[in-house]
């Protein structure tokens, strides 16, 4: 005698999918619903149940309810050429009126009260070439500014350069007061002509200090704009 109909509405009816990267726990939902009038018992099987940890396996399904089943592939190494030949099926029947021991009512089953259905599993992978493919679309401009962690890197060279100018700044303002009070102590101890010479070799340090600073930056700057100009 041929077995009776699934009475349970399965979404998805046919495949579950599974999308990776398959490094971690991937989980796939699968929704039994009951649309009959009586409740229905059902398990859920695998071919590969080392692979699977289904939650729940097993239960019943109210009349007129539905269930989430949450079917969570074990992290394994992919291999794309691998065809998956795992496959899932879920079996039901209708529950008696007086069910006290569902272990039981499996048990004494009759074949012919037995329904099921079979789905298969399939694995995706993210394809790689799909940021790829958006950058490829873009504007140079705005192709050129995607490249985030290298600009900010080089921002943050450029900031780090400021501050160091501004220091060399702080420096050089400081150097001008020393030489003002060494030029006042100068002149009060040697002649006029050594304090010159001793007050413009501290400036000429302070300035050629300054000058080699503000190239650095400008080369910077220079390089920023030449990336985001490609």
């Amino acid at each position: 005698m041929a077995r009776p109909e699934q009475v349970l509405a399965l979404e998805p009816q046919h495949e579950l999918k599974f999308r990776g990267p398959f490094t971690d726990v991937v989980t796939a939902t699968l929704k039994l619903t009951n649309p009959t009038d009586r409740n229905v018992c059902f398990k859920v099987k695998t071919t590969a149940p080392r692979r699977y940890c289904v939650r729940p396996n097993s239960g019943v399904i109210d009349a007129r309810a539905s269930i989430n089943v949450s079917v969570m592939l074990q992290p394994f190494d992919y291999d794309p050429n691998e065809k998956s030949k795992h496959k899932f099926m879920v079996q039901s029947m209708l529950a008696p009126y007086d069910m006290t021991d569902m272990e039981g009512v499996w048990k004494e089953a009759k074949p012919e009260e037995l329904m099921d259905s079979k789905l298969r599993c399939a694995f995706e992978m993210p394809l790689e070439n799909d940021k790829t493919t958006e950058h490829s679309v873009l504007p140079k401009s705005a192709s050129a500014s995607l490249d985030d962690g290298e600009v900010k890197k080089i921002m943050e060279e450029c900031k780090r350069l400021q501050m160091e100018v501004q220091r060399l700044r702080e420096e050089n303002k400081q150097i001008r007061e020393d030489d003002g009070l060494r030029k006042r102590k100068v002149t009060s101890m040697a002649n006029p002509h050594s304090s010159t010479m001793v007050t413009s070799t501290m400036r000429d340090e302070g300035l050629s200090t300054r000058l080699l600073a503000l190239c650095v930056l400008f080369f910077v700057i220079g390089v920023i704009v030449g990336k985001l100009a490609l």
